[in-house]
């Protein structure tokens, strides 16, 4: 049988911000339906390679590639990317003034999503206060990541990006949040494809509330090792990121 094209497929990336080389040779593969976990201190790189995947100006590669299910994304725009299957919920998503929350969820969805599926995700995400008014205009960090999350539902793209999703917003939300990934990364129907996902957390607290298949840590800009993420996560909390790229739990990348 031939071999399986990975859905992403990162070979060999390296990316600058201005002149400064942020990302330095990654090497990541994550397959149909898998949940990967992305670890590392602040600064590390996390950021720029979730911007870079879904094509964010600003982010140059100087080197590497980046395949979505065998096709190359370095020519593509952010909104061709989009309509491929990727999306992505911010950590700090912009304000859209003159947008209201329920005209972007059929702008995610590609075209207008009947009024009962609007109803099921106002009720999953509590969005009862938000779905009339302008997108992230004056939202609270949680009401924010729920707004995020609808989106991203309405979307329902094959490989979901997430950024930070337990930053600034309260257990309650995260408990939502949590929830909501859960439902997209284990899709609607247990005969269903899922979702793949790439999750990037500095805390780790979002693995309260979602299982992941696989963790990875990044490091200084590159990924340094891989394991099981509940593993990682308890090294890093005895140790600090600096000694966890040498524990046993860890694997080389």
């Amino acid at each position: 049988m031939p071999e399986q094209v990975p859905l992403l497929e990162i070979r060999g990336l390296h990316v600058s911000v201005g002149e400064r080389e942020v990302l330095r040779g990654i090497d990541l593969a994550v397959a149909e339906g898998e949940a990967h976990v992305l670890l590392g201190p602040n600064g590390g790189g996390k950021t720029t390679l979730l911007n870079t995947i879904v094509g964010l100006p600003g982010y140059r590669v100087a080197a590497g590639s980046l395949r979505f299910r065998g096709t190359d994304l370095l020519p593509l725009s952010v909104d061709e990317r989009a309509r491929l299957g990727i999306g992505m919920a911010y950590q700090r998503p912009p304000s859209v003034r003159g947008v209201r929350l329920r005209q972007m969820l059929d702008v995610a969805a590609g075209g207008e999503l009947p009024e009962t599926t609007v109803g099921t995700l106002v009720d999953q995400l509590g969005l009862d206060d938000l779905v009339d008014r302008d997108v992230n205009a004056g939202y609270s960090g949680g009401e924010m990541k729920r707004s995020e999350m609808a989106q991203l539902l309405a979307q329902q793209p094959a490989l979901a990006l997430f950024d930070e999703p337990e930053s600034g917003v309260d257990l309650d939300n995260i408990a939502v949040v949590g929830e909501a990934m859960n439902a997209l990364l284990k899709g609607p129907r247990a005969t269903e494809p899922r979702a793949a996902g790439l999750i990037v957390t500095h805390t780790g607290h979002i693995l309260e509330y979602v299982n992941a298949d696989v963790g990875h840590v990044l490091y200084a800009g590159a990924l340094a090792c891989r394991g099981n993420p509940l593993d990682l996560i308890a090294e890093i909390r005895r140790q600090g990121y600096e000694r966890c790229v040498e524990c046993e739990a860890c694997r080389p990348q």
